[in-house]
């Protein structure tokens, strides 16, 4: 009769653990963007009034809104004890490369899944693992078990996971820019807490040319082949106006907390996708442990694609290439 209960508390232990805002810890070293304010008198990316109207022209021509992807294109995270047996994870050659990258399969030569892993629905099949006793992060993309062996496409695995910037180092991690899903993502704690207490990540449609990347991107799909003027480069980080009277607007609950963050924190651009949108830690995280989907309760109803409609999106404020590097 007790179990529940202990499995009751051990979910919100690792949910303060991994909600940055949650409880004030952090998961990367303390000093990393992730969790470092902009300053009110930041300066402006001198392009940052025509970013933004791309940005509104980006929502226009995608479906009117900006989402918040849950179940799909959204990770879960699998919070592990030491105990964990380890399972070699294979690389699966899913973009038909023709060959396999040796220091990933030492990277997933040892981790630690638990038997109630599922990876996300949709195509890109995330999955995170991260394991604060050996304080080290692991991150797949289109991960699948297949007849009781896991492969996924590409990821990595992160050491020193405390001591990171917390950017992927070199081609790992599975987001386009490698920044890892641990430091974007929104989680269910946060939003039961009213505050979030780091930068956000964002997906657009149309970026810049891979060329043009931001710090702190560590590499870029961004795509532009007739030059458009004003496409937004990935890495670039953006903020709400801090002047902002967020407390003031007509907007869901969720969006205010998303808002303030974004006056603090901001955003920044870390993958394309067919729609602006941001990513909520995946409900498997509670599900697959035999946990109610927080969402529900925390969206009361509201949609995921219309929890952030009435955001004053044209008020935003971009800053300058490789804004915050050190």
């Amino acid at each position: 009769m007790r179990r529940p209960t202990l499995l009751l508390a051990l979910f919100f232990l690792t949910g303060a653990v991994l909600a940055a805002g949650g409880d004030g810890r952090t998961v990367f070293a303390a000093g990393s963007f992730w969790y470092t304010a902009i300053p009110a008198d930041a300066p402006l990316h001198p392009d940052s009034s025509r970013f933004t109207a791309e940005f509104l022209r980006q929502i226009k021509a995608y479906y009117g809104n900006v989402a918040i992807n849950t179940t799909a294109y959204a990770s879960p995270v699998y919070v592990v004890d030491a105990d964990v047996p380890k399972v070699v994870v294979g690389e699966w050659d899913c973009q038909r490369k023709g060959f396999r990258d040796p220091d990933l399969a030492r990277q997933w030569s040892a981790v630690p899944i638990p038997a109630y892993a599922q990876p996300a629905a949709g195509t890109d099949g995330e999955m995170t693992i991260y394991q604060p006793a050996s304080d080290t992060l692991w991150e797949f993309w289109r991960m699948r078990n297949s007849n009781g062996r896991w492969e996924a496409c590409w990821g990595g695995a992160m050491a020193q996971v405390s001591r990171n910037e917390g950017i992927w180092p070199k081609h790992y991690g599975a987001t386009a820019t490698g920044l890892p899903f641990l430091g974007g993502q929104i989680t269910a704690e946060e939003l039961r807490n009213g505050e979030i207490r780091h930068a956000i990540g964002i997906a657009l449609v149309d970026t810049d040319s891979a060329s043009q990347l931001s710090w702190p991107a560590r590499r870029s799909d961004g795509y532009n082949p007739k030059g458009e003027s004003g496409r937004i480069p990935e890495g670039l980080r953006f903020r709400l106006d801090p002047a902002v009277n967020v407390d003031a607007l007509h907007l869901h609950p969720v969006a205010k907390i998303i808002a303030k963050a974004a006056q603090k924190y901001g955003f920044v651009v870390w993958d394309k996708a067919g729609a602006i949108s941001l990513r909520a830690e995946n409900p498997l995280s509670y599900t697959a442990r035999g946990l109610a989907d927080p969402y529900p309760a925390l969206f009361g109803g509201t949609p995921r694609y219309a929890i952030l409609n009435g955001f004053p999106w044209d008020r935003l404020q971009f800053l300058p290439r490789d804004f915050g590097r050190p």
